[in-house]
């Protein structure tokens, strides 16, 4: 008797550094987890036939396609990949739903509020007929964030009181550092606050299992023009650097800061959470370890624990290495895509969904709107929060 699994044919448009993750992923995930679904890359998607032929050999995938309409129409794609910036994501997305294929999309869902909202009815609409979608939070799939998230469900911590992010970078530190389309709001929709407090908004309301109601924020653009490439300057449009406080529904009071001008950081992800019973916090540099402090010891035996999560009894680690033997940024990837495979074949709905990507959105259009207003106090629409005097 036959045991070979039905296959899903992958078209993945954008073929840059999220394009390569994407590709290792969707190539190892089923050599690791035991997904109903095989992957199989047919298609990759690019503006530049070359480019997108040798990203193609490079990454393995069989065919390529210069027109991402051409790529959501072939019969041999069941699954829409989207790796492309945020001012094309609603388009493919939405033309993709509306064809019976499935989608991943990186994060931020949008560019907007407004594409996000479109985004958000479009899954809902396809959900209904069987077609499924995600957003790509990979830190999500980080297994001390996921262990994280358990504890604070199953009350470890006691009552939330304070939230703490940061997602620190350094890479535009130096002010000659050239234009990308990371920095035209037109292409990213937004700077630090899209690319990185996207990450940070999502990581704290998935580990909390609560939403942030409302924002006081500042930006800040510290270089306004950068080299073009041509020997001429271009224009930033976009923040450097996000500050913002918040409110969670629990009543949990939080800070959050994104930028790309902290000199020395090279992905400082970090969150600390602290509860009436204990604390945690983790940093992604160190993305194997979670720290953890008990309110409950004596004070002269208490201080932070190191917890090394890479015990087969941690999320996702049970499919990977010995205990002591570290993932890395990559595995986060392909713990997504078996997730999304996972839900896709056993008809379920993956998280983070749509939605979730609206919720994320809801609050970065909150920060602008403070920033913009001498950091006024701004709500996210559909929430409430217990506790706010």
């Amino acid at each position: 008797m036959s045991t070979a699994k039905e296959t899903i044919g992958i078209g993945m448009v954008g073929h840059a550094f999220m394009g390569a993750v994407h590709s290792h992923a969707w190539r190892s995930v089923h050599r690791f987890f035991s997904p109903p679904l095989i992957p199989r890359l047919a298609v990759l998607g690019g503006r530049d036939e070359v480019r997108t032929k040798a990203a193609a050999e490079r990454f393995g995938w069989e065919d390529v396609e210069t027109d991402w309409r051409a790529l959501i129409a072939r019969d041999d794609v069941d699954l829409v990949d989207i790796c492309t910036p945020g001012d094309s994501h609603a388009e493919i997305a939405i033309a993709a739903l509306e064809a019976g294929k499935h989608v991943l999309c990186e994060k931020p869902l949008a560019n907007t509020l407004a594409e996000a909202e479109a985004m958000a009815e479009a899954a809902a609409k396809a959900r209904a007929n069987g077609v499924r979608s995600m957003v790509a939070f990979n830190y999500r799939r980080v297994p001390a964030l996921a262990h994280a998230r358990k504890l604070v469900a199953s009350g470890a911590l006691g009552e939330i009181r304070h939230v703490r992010t940061v997602y620190l970078q350094d890479w535009l530190s130096d002010a000659q550092a050239p234009m990308t389309w990371r920095l035209h709001k037109d292409k990213a929709g937004s700077g630090a606050l899209g690319d990185l407090g996207a990450h940070i908004v999502d990581a704290a309301q998935f580990v909390t299992g609560d939403t942030i109601t409302g924002v006081s924020a500042l930006t800040n653009t510290f270089v306004k023009e950068r080299p073009d490439g041509d020997g001429g300057t271009g224009q930033v449009t976009v923040d450097d650097t996000a500050l913002f406080l918040g409110r969670f529904t629990g009543g949990a009071v939080a800070s959050f800061e994104a930028t790309r001008f902290a000199l020395g950081r090279k992905n400082a992800m970090r969150l600390e959470i602290n509860g009436s019973k204990a604390s945690l916090a983790f940093d992604f540099e160190s993305m194997n370890e979670l720290s953890f402090f008990d309110g409950g010891q004596p004070a002269t035996e208490a201080g932070f624990r190191r917890i090394l999560v890479t015990e087969p009894e941690h999320p996702y680690v049970g499919v990977w290495w010995p205990p002591g033997h570290l993932l890395g940024y990559e595995h986060t990837f392909t713990n997504e895509v078996a997730d999304l495979l996972n839900a896709i074949g056993d008809g379920k709905d993956p998280e983070p969904s749509f939605e979730d990507g609206l919720r994320v959105q809801q609050v970065l259009a909150a920060v602008e709107r403070s920033a913009s207003d001498e950091a006024r106090w701004t709500t996210v629409p559909g929430v409430t929060t217990k506790g706010s005097n």
